[in-house]
Formats: C-alpha cells, sequence, structure tokens
C-alpha cells in the first residue's frame, strides 16, 4: 500500500538536521574528528594520540615535535579542507599539543 504523504528517507533526515542546527554542528564536529584520521593519513595518525573539540577549537595531542612543527606551517589549510569536509565551519582553530 503506497501512502499519499510518502518521502525519501534522505529528505527527512536532512529536513531534520536543518532545524535542529547544535545537533547538526555536532555531527559535523565529529565527522572533522573523523576526517582527521582519514585526511591524514596512517602516518599523522600513528604519532596522534588524542583528537577532541572544545569551543570550535580541535585540540590535537602529537607524540612527535618534528611532525607538530609541520603541522602548524599548514594551520590555516588544514582548517579549510576539515571544514570542507565537515560541510561547514566548524574549526576556528587547532591547538598542537
Amino acid at each position: 500500500m503506497q501512502r499519499k504523504n510518502s518521502q525519501p528517507l534522505s529528505e527527512v533526515l536532512s529536513t531534520f538536521f536543518e532545524d535542529n542546527g547544535l545537533l547538526k554542528s555536532k555531527l559535523a564536529e565529529h565527522r572533522v574528528v573523523t576526517a582527521w584520521h582519514e585526511m591524514l593519513g596512517e602516518g599523522v595518525s600513528h604519532y596522534t594520540k588524542n583528537v577532541y573539540f572544545s569551543r570550535n577549537i580541535l585540540y590535537v595531542q602529537l607524540t612527535s615535535a618534528v611532525l607538530r612543527s609541520e603541522l602548524l606551517l599548514n594551520k590555516e589549510e588544514l582548517i579549510k579542507k576539515l571544514n570542507e569536509y565537515a560541510g561547514m565551519k566548524v574549526i576556528q582553530d587547532i591547538v598542537f599539543r
């Protein structure tokens, strides 16, 4: 039996997330943390201890000082690429520890 008001699930979920801005931003933050490991690869992930968000700042704990310096040089580009991956501006700054 087909209903007259049926909608695709993707459309319903999209509308739901647009109406709930906080949930949408939390989901984007989770995407960024996942993207850190996917975009930067296994080499960087090996030296990454912890990645977490606090007040639109991405905190990354690294075990390599050389890698930390290299990432600091490319910080603005990383912010841009991670925000694009999330689909919205989530990151204002990255702090490497």
